[in-house]
């Protein structure tokens, strides 16, 4: 039985249903992906109705197998949005995926924020030019968030300068705690402003500031993972592109060969459909290797950085 609004499910009532939509549970399949502890903490219900509710949502949005047929008639909607070149969207098969996390790693001053501030440029073109139609959620940790250069991107873009601003909606972090909360607060934003794009700029810095020293670091991982994946399910529910840019450390075990090795460990490698590991060529030229895609080989691409934006070398 197909079930459309939260008041059909058992034991759902008007006052719980007005608690689930404003914790950000607004649909049926939105209940049907949440964990039995989400549900318990927004609606203060007990675990056996919680449970319920969730094998009731789960039932009616028919969440069992399908043949690989019927899941590639879904990927059909899948959407792809430029990142400003054409060698890099080659390299990840059309550019930044809908309903995927793309990670940005690299050391500083190399270009990962220069593509986050591409995409959600990109993401407000007409598809026809690489766009998703669509505006951009963008979580800031970092302090490093320029309208001046959006507006400069914009530009090169052929983009109304006035609009171009008011499609991105920004939000400073300033803790691990407070980054969690506005990945769980962007579904409100979402269905309501048509996003289209979510950036997390950087995924990792505030949580490695926060938990220093190994005898945190499960604590760190635990809640990294509960973040990560509260983006991809944003992803499926939504079908709307994750970037997130990623920091570095030197590994001091590898003798030979680049020793930078992204933060986050197996908790974000896992996690991201699309891992490209940024580095330094000449000049404005930077090279990107994909490192890990579920469909595309892994290779290098040149591009370069100009004042117009992320462009060909």
């Amino acid at each position: 039985m197909t079930v459309e609004e939260l008041e059909d499910l058992p034991g759902v009532g008007e006052t719980t249903a007005e608690k689930l939509r404003e914790a950000g549970f607004k649909t049926v399949e939105a209940i049907a992906v949440a964990s039995i502890g989400e549900l318990k903490d927004a609606t203060g219900m007990g675990e056996s109705a919680s449970k319920k509710i969730i094998t009731a949502a789960r039932d009616s949005e028919d969440m069992g197998f399908e043949t690989a047929s019927e899941l590639l008639k879904k990927r059909e909607k899948i959407g792809k949005m430029t990142t400003g070149s054409k060698e890099l969207d080659m390299l990840l098969g059309g550019g930044f995926e809908t309903g995927s996390i793309t990670e940005l790693y690299s050391r500083f001053g190399v270009g990962k924020t220069q593509l986050a501030f591409q995409a959600t440029v990109n993401v407000q073109l007409p598809k026809a030019e690489g766009g998703l139609e669509g505006k951009a959620l963008y979580i800031d940790t970092e302090s490093t968030f320029r309208p001046e250069r959006i507006l400069q991107m914009a530009k090169g873009k052929n983009i109304d300068e006035k609009n171009v601003l008011k499609n991105i909606f920004v939000a400073r972090a300033f803790n691990t705690d407070h980054q969690m909360l506005l990945a769980d607060k962007a579904t409100e934003m979402i269905s309501e402003n048509n996003i289209k794009l979510i950036v997390v700029d950087s995924l990792t810095g505030l949580f490695r500031a926060e938990y220093v020293g190994r005898g945190v670091l499960a604590t760190r991982q635990q809640k990294l993972n509960r973040h990560i994946h509260t983006l991809q399910r944003l992803s499926d529910l939504h079908n709307l592109s994750i970037v997130v840019t990623n920091q570095v450390m030197a590994n001091p075990g590898l003798l030979f060969g680049d020793p930078t090795t992204p933060i986050g460990g197996h908790i974000v490698g896992h996690a991201s459909a699309y891992r490209v590991y940024l580095r330094k060529g000449k000049a404005e030229k930077r090279i990107a290797r994909l490192v890990d895609s579920p469909c595309m080989p892994e290779g290098e691409c040149v591009f370069k950085v100009t004042e117009n934006g992320i462009e060909d070398a």
